[in-house]
């Protein structure tokens, strides 16, 4: 009784654990929404040091290192992301949903293609950030 009392003194306005994180990886969806990708323009701050830090996130598919056809069954919906920077003809995967961090690139304009893939690499959804590296201190 003690648990059902902490709990239903929450205020009214404070937002469930579900609206935060989503519905319960334990416990399978009929008929989930399409998968979306959020991109958000890279982080300023170390933009201007010449780092380029871009955060993401995901609605309706869990970023999971879990590939192959089998995987394409599990509910709620999991998958991963393809990062290509400036066109390259190769791209890298990254399954950890954590914020991507791309360092080494020359001053002048840029573009990251973030695609969201399901567990075969066939993509979801695609965003490009488009962004440009100052000029070193010192630098012309």
């Amino acid at each position: 009784m003690a648990l059902t009392a902490a709990v239903g003194s929450a205020g009214a306005s404070a937002q469930s654990a579900k609206d935060i994180v989503g519905p319960s990886p334990l416990v399978a969806i009929d008929n989930e929404p399409a998968p979306r990708l959020i991109v958000d323009p890279p982080l300023a701050e170390p933009l201007s040091r010449g780092l380029v830090f871009i955060q993401y996130r995901t609605e309706n598919l869990r970023v999971v290192p879990v590939f192959g056809t089998g995987a394409l069954d599990v509910s709620p919906r999991i998958g991963h992301v393809h990062i290509t920077v400036d066109d390259a003809p190769w791209h890298f995967v990254d399954a950890s949903g954590e914020t991507i961090i791309v360092v080494g690139l020359e001053p002048g304009p840029h573009k990251v293609l973030v695609e969201l893939a399901d567990p075969t690499h066939h993509v979801i959804d695609r965003k490009t950030v488009n962004f440009s590296l100052p000029a070193k201190p010192g630098t012309p």
